[in-house]
């Protein structure tokens, strides 16, 4: 994987937590709308964990194996993922 492990791990790490946190709240019986909460907020680390990863993958593996134009097309992908994912 060609994505900064460092940043990677530490979104997914808190991820986890969040998640852990999440099933605490389920086991409690709490309030649907605060679990839907935090499950949106975990799934949103998610999302931005994974974008991490493939926006290694475009720069590093896809990129070295196209030509010009092809690296200016993948170059408006990236920067139109960064304006959906803020």
């Amino acid at each position: 994987m060609k994505a900064n492990h460092a940043q990677v791990a530490k979104l997914l790490t808190t991820a986890r937590g969040q998640i852990d946190g999440i099933l605490k709240m389920v086991e409690e019986d709490r309030y649907c709308i605060d679990v839907s909460t935090q499950i949106l907020a975990a799934t949103a680390i998610l999302k931005k964990a994974n974008q991490k990863v493939l926006e290694a993958h475009l720069d590093s593996c896809v990129l070295e194996n196209l030509s010009d134009e092809g690296q200016k097309k993948v170059a408006e992908i990236v920067t139109l993922l960064h304006k959906m994912n803020g």
